[in-house]
């Protein structure tokens, strides 16, 4: 017997990772609308999930609890993707974690509550885990994170787990490695691809390059998240979403310049293990609790870099090599 189609709330689903999922939510007969106010994503994102017939956009901001609130009427789940999209940032602004990541989680499980939606997936992130180069499982929590960007994952995680507790909301947290693959708005292989666009002869990078993280492929995020909805069985659920090894950014910084226009480009490192204040300069985690669960990632962390590098040189230099 066939599931029935469910209605699916994405918030920032015109985004990076939001639009792959809206893409596989509709591939399998869901009903999705994406909630997103367009400051980083993009609708043409969007074009393959519109062609169904099945994708609604409303524009609205996070931060607008009222909209918000509307727009969230007669859905089944809510998938919250919404966040600064790059750690860094943090440093420049400090309320811009506090205002796109807690207030906004705030906003939306409000949002849930009010409207009797019962389901939430939350994309969170192995920042959590702070300052520690030891593989993390679920329950490491002793090292407190580093960047404004992980205090408000962190503070996410806690939010939900409280409106779960007090007003009986499903929750789905899932810890992810460094996301890449196409239609990256941000991270190293982007930012590597436009350093050699408008400098051809060299990259600079920022650190030693000897940092080292797990990195999932955007497929197999999306995949994560739907497959930990439909199977994680508790109220309150926590897993890490990434490949057990990682890749370090001297091999990224490498693969970025052999992709580009100009393969023999010097590559000018930094002095020191860590990019910028906050970064965790190596990072790694267990998978093995989603594992038991029956999921496991397709891509290692190598084969998801070199799968990214190969899509992201393409929209920005215009072909593959």
């Amino acid at each position: 017997m066939s599931t029935p189609a469910r209605n699916h709330f994405v918030v920032g689903g015109a985004g990076f990772i939001g639009s792959h999922l809206a893409d596989r939510l509709v591939e399998r007969g869901d009903f999705v609308t994406v909630f997103d106010n367009f400051s980083v994503g993009r609708e043409e994102f969007l074009a393959k999930a519109k062609e169904s017939g099945r994708l609604t956009i409303v524009r609205g901001d996070a931060l607008d609890l009222d909209l918000l609130k509307e727009a969230a009427k007669g859905h089944d789940v809510v998938f919250h993707l919404a966040a600064n999209p790059e750690a860094r940032w943090g440093l420049e602004r400090t309320r811009l974690d506090l205002e796109q990541g807690t207030i906004a989680t705030y906003n939306v499980l409000e949002a849930m509550r009010v409207n009797g939606v019962p389901q939430i997936v939350f994309s969170s992130s192995g920042t959590v885990y702070g300052n520690t180069a030891q593989p993390c499982g679920e329950m490491d929590l002793g090292h407190l994170p580093i960047s404004l960007y992980g205090a408000s994952k962190f503070a996410g995680e806690a939010l939900l787990a409280a409106y779960a507790e007090c007003f009986g909301l499903r929750a789905f947290i899932c810890r992810f490695g460094n996301v890449v693959g196409p239609r990256g708005t941000h991270g190293a292989i982007l930012d590597f691809c436009k350093k050699l666009k408008a400098h051809p002869d060299h990259l600079d990078v920022l650190g030693n390059g000897t940092q080292s993280k797990p990195y999932l492929h955007v497929e197999d995020c999306a995949a994560g998240l739907i497959f930990v909805l439909d199977h994680a069985p508790d109220a309150i659920n926590v897993y890490n979403l990434a490949p057990p090894d990682a890749t370090s950014v001297k091999r990224i910084a490498e693969l970025c310049v052999a992709a580009s226009p100009s393969p023999k480009a010097r590559i000018d490192y930094g002095q020191t293990p860590q990019g910028w204040p906050g970064d965790v300069p190596v990072s790694r985690v267990k998978p093995e609790k989603l594992a038991a669960l029956g999921f496991r990632v397709r891509h290692t962390s190598d084969q998801a870099v070199e799968l990214a590098v190969r899509a992201v040189a393409h929209e920005v230099f215009g072909a593959a090599k």
